[in-house]
């Protein structure tokens, strides 16, 4: 089972609010989903983003792809940043560990 985080539309007509989700690649934009990781809301100035970042980045580690417009609006917030340092302090430590051997 391939994991996107994308966007699901929720609200009214020409009243749009997203909620972030982790769905399975094969579900329809509005249907199932495996977990709720925040909200996007487009009408407000500026746009207001709430993600949970610790249940992101689990997803993230765990493999799962971005849509490009949740690539886009996360970012600003310095998610995917945090991760890759995360990811290279990893590698670095290995590293160390296997010249340390």
């Amino acid at each position: 089972m391939s994991v996107v985080i994308r966007l699901k539309r929720m609200g009214t007509n020409k009243k749009p609010n997203y909620r972030v989700v982790a769905a399975d690649s094969r579900c329809p934009r509005d249907g199932k989903f495996l977990e709720e990781l925040g909200h996007y809301d487009p009408l407000t100035v500026p746009h207001k983003i709430d993600i949970n970042k610790d249940s992101f980045l689990k997803w993230v580690r765990n493999g799962a792809r971005l849509s490009d417009t949740v690539r886009t609006l996360v970012q600003p917030l310095g998610l995917l940043k945090e991760y890759h340092e995360e990811k290279m302090n990893i590698a670095k430590e290995r590293k160390a560990k296997a010249s340390a051997k």
